[in-house]
């Protein structure tokens, strides 16, 4: 069981406590409501967990568009599309305003998203040998399943082991 500090064993939330969720590493507000939720609370009085969020976002402890940029750029470098990612931070709880700038980079840098998944998965250009009908059915299934575009996963696959495609073509 997690607890406020991040060590192991279990105990209920106080304000102090809390600080300590923050200070673990990137959070946004939907993961700090639900650590107070699950951790539950030991002051006599039950803590208001949305305006305790609100007033750590204040603060500056919670950045959900900080949240959604981070998240962005490891997709990016991971190899995940656009599409990924905007189910992700809709499952994070990220509302759209605060990952409209993630979006706009993740959309800048889907060149380099699925290159980098072609790479990993050895696809296309970066092949060993030349896939069959049934193995490039499959890895374009996989290119849209990461969350790539069809235009963008039809010119991976279609390419050969060792051929250079540029991004304008």
């Amino acid at each position: 069981v997690s607890t406020a500090g991040g060590g192991s064993g279990s105990y209920p939330m106080n304000e102090e406590r809390s600080v300590l969720v923050v200070d673990d590493d990137a959070i946004y507000r939907g993961r700090l409501s639900r650590a107070f939720r699950e951790r539950g609370w030991d002051d006599e009085v039950q803590a208001d967990i949305e305006s305790l969020v609100a007033e750590f976002a204040e603060l500056g402890y919670v950045n959900d568009a900080g949240f959604a940029e981070a998240r962005s750029r490891s997709f990016v470098r991971r190899g995940f599309g656009t599409r990924r990612l905007a189910q992700d931070l809709n499952a994070a709880g990220i509302t759209e305003t605060d990952s409209a700038d993630a979006m706009h980079e993740a959309q800048d840098g889907a060149w380099i998203s699925a290159e980098n998944f072609a790479r990993r998965k050895r696809i296309g250009p970066f092949a060993i040998q030349i896939a069959s009908p049934e193995l490039k059915q499959k890895q374009l299934q996989a290119f849209l399943r990461a969350g790539h575009g069809w235009e963008l996963a039809r010119r991976f696959i279609q390419a050969e082991p060792g051929d250079v495609i540029e991004e304008g073509e």
